[in-house]
């Protein structure tokens, strides 16, 4: 985060109903005290569809839960928010589902970007333990996640039906120190620009 910016509006796309909190709850927390911040996730079950709920809730962020995200629904999504930043999973993330999505996203983002401005860019997220099919995520960009880490984690932990405590919990702790120790700070989340019809973020920010 570049000092003296204000976090812009951010659609967030992903996979899992705990996809958000995992890999980017502290910056979404982050931009949802000065922006509209909205998750968009498949639905899945009376009981995740749920805990998608109250994690978004925790963040400050809008939910929609989604039968699925395809390439009309994503198109209608970024036309309807119009959102400033968005963001997705690792073109080559280790998990199909998550490619899967973040290949639609792909698809989708630039025909509302010529119709209407936005999205201004596009990043993808840290996934696990930082290997993607490619090795190690290049972040472009660190946030530093140290003001918002404890409520990334409270959100997570909405999550109750999944490995949250075995699991997860302790990896997206290991990961935000890791980022944070690269920036100087407590906790950090990670994040790749990617180009949106050949353009990047003038600024490594956020």
């Amino acid at each position: 985060m570049v000092a003296g910016s204000v976090p812009g509006s951010v659609l967030a796309v992903f996979a899992h109903p705990d996809d958000a909190e995992l890999w980017a709850g502290a910056t979404l927390a982050l931009h949802s005290r000065h922006a509209a911040v909205t998750i968009a996730v498949p639905r899945r079950d009376d009981v995740r569809d749920a805990e998608a709920r109250r994690g978004a809730a925790l963040l400050g962020a809008g939910l929609h839960q989604v039968p699925r995200l395809d390439h009309a629904l994503l198109q209608q999504l970024l036309l309807e928010e119009g959102p400033e930043i968005v963001i997705t999973h690792p073109l080559d993330d280790v998990h199909p589902e998550h490619r899967a999505v973040a290949v639609a996203v792909l698809a989708a983002v630039p025909e509302p970007r010529i119709a209407t401005g936005r999205p201004n860019r596009l990043y993808t997220c840290d996934t696990y333990n930082s290997l993607t099919l490619d090795g190690p995520v290049r972040a472009d960009v660190i946030v530093d996640a140290t003001t918002t880490f404890d409520t990334k984690l409270a959100a997570l932990r909405e999550h109750a039906s999944q490995p949250v405590e075995q699991h997860f919990g302790p990896m997206a702790e290991n990961l935000g120190r890791l980022w944070g120790a690269r920036i100087g700070t407590a906790y950090a989340e990670a994040f790749t620009a990617v180009p949106i019809l050949g353009c990047l973020p003038g600024a490594a920010h956020l």
